[in-house]
């Protein structure tokens, strides 16, 4: 059974047509209310159905029918950035399967974004068919101070290393740690995670302005490095002032989609939610919240369930989930996503590291190739690319790629028998 696809102005989805995983279906800009967010449009077309337009327009129809890259019903995600910023490559990821694109607000200005989006509404109009545009903000970034060696320091394993407030310059024995949140939520035997967990220490003392730590995973620490608190929740918001910045700017150019990081509890939804609607002018196209689940304290009790209740869609972010989470419970945190979302009727991605090989070389691993197939078999709505497709040597490989290994898994006779076994709600959810 395929999908059918359906424009909506207020969230971009398919509608969850027999038991099946709900998709995403972008919004055409013909029909968003945002006055500086879009060109003119045609009339809508299914993606799948050509239209009888005049040879002169260039439609869908100017596609074979029945190319593989309208066969697939699970969506594809591709971030745009420095191999992927001209309006040449655009259309070719979207003709090589790319659905939505990701504009990653952690890089480049805002201006580089309002001209990524304004080349992708070019392509939306030339081929009559809908094009969603996710806006990522990037959220907090909890890093360690300075060494006095700008090469940094090696730990040993076994010491005792110092995080404190003091300004000073670290070295072997000490370094800021500019977070007093950080501190403040810490107990005895938590662990913090350094460089995307390159170094593990473990709190064995803590006063009001440090933390006195094991190293149990030795390596070196350097300036700025990234700190993972998996065992706390942190009293902050999700969004700092520039992810604040971002947020307005975003809903000023007319993003169907915005992704927010570091999402700990359902108050930080609840939180953006009022953020937009402060933002949002009259009559204007409220844009969709997807929710990134990278932090151990979403499975917490019954977070994840009220999470996915509250926003539009959600984003399995494994990178620092990977790194917060043991790496053998990320597969099935992934189940458990699709699972809840599932049942809940919201639209669940997949991303992160699914064909990272592919930055470098143009074909895949074979463990890449299953690690896709694994999600599209899980019931996952939509997958992703980052570095594959926004600073990869084969941008358009890495997407057409995903697009072949779509289409295989959604023609094997399992795949219909395998998302009908999983949870569903078979009363109306959001997605109908």
């Amino acid at each position: 059974m395929k999908f059918s696809t359906t424009c909506v102005n207020v969230v971009a989805i398919l509608t969850a047509v027999a038991g099946s995983a709900s998709a995403f279906a972008p919004t055409m800009s013909a029909v968003r209310k945002s006055s500086s967010a879009s060109t003119s449009l045609k009339s809508t077309v299914a993606p799948s159905i050509p239209t009888t337009d005049t040879a002169a327009d260039t439609t869908v129809a100017s596609i074979p029918k029945f190319a593989q890259r309208w066969r697939k019903s699970t969506k594809q995600l591709a971030t745009l950035g420095p191999a992927s910023s001209t309006l040449e490559m655009i259309e070719t990821l979207f003709l090589a399967g790319a659905d939505i694109f990701r504009l990653n607000f952690s890089h480049g200005s805002q201006e580089q974004k309002q001209e990524l989006l304004t080349m992708i509404r070019e392509v939306e109009e030339k081929y009559s068919h809908p094009i969603a545009v996710l806006g990522d903000l990037q959220g907090p970034k909890l890093r360690v101070g300075e060494f006095s060696n700008p090469n940094g320091e090696v730990l040993e394993k076994g010491q005792i290393f110092r995080l404190d407030l003091d300004e000073a310059q670290g070295d072997n024995t000490r370094v800021m740690l500019p977070h007093p949140e950080i501190i403040e939520a810490s107990l005895i035997d938590h662990v913090l995670l350094v460089d995307d967990g390159k170094v593990k220490l473990t709190v064995v003392g803590k006063g009001d302005k440090y933390l006195d730590c094991r190293v149990d995973v030795p390596g070196k620490i350097s300036n700025r490095k990234g700190v993972n608190t998996p065992d706390s929740v942190l009293d902050i918001s999700p969004l700092t002032p520039k992810d604040r910045s971002d947020l307005e700017y975003m809903i000023g150019i007319g993003v169907d989609w915005i992704a927010l990081s570091f999402v700990q509890q359902p108050s930080d939804i609840e939180e953006i939610h009022e953020l937009i609607d402060g933002h949002l002018k009259e009559d204007a196209f409220r844009p969709a919240v997807m929710a990134k689940i990278e932090k151990p304290s979403c499975f917490y009790d019954d977070n994840l369930e009220k999470i996915v209740e509250l926003c539009d869609g959600i984003m399995v972010a494994r990178g620092d989930l990977g790194v917060e989470c043991a790496p053998e419970d990320v597969p099935l945190l992934q189940k458990q996503i699709i699972d809840t979302c599932r049942k809940q009727g919201k639209p669940v991605v997949v991303a992160t590291q699914m064909l990272e090989s592919m930055i470098e070389s143009p074909t895949p691993t074979r463990a890449e190739a299953s690690d896709v197939a694994t999600a599209i078999y899980d019931g996952a709505d939509a997958i992703m690319l980052s570095a594959e497709s926004a600073a990869g040597s084969f941008p358009e490989e890495s997407v057409a790629m995903q697009q072949r290994i779509i289409n295989r898994v959604e023609s094997d006779l399992h795949y219909r028998a395998y998302l009908n076994q999983l949870t569903k709600n078979d009363g109306v959810t959001p997605t109908d």
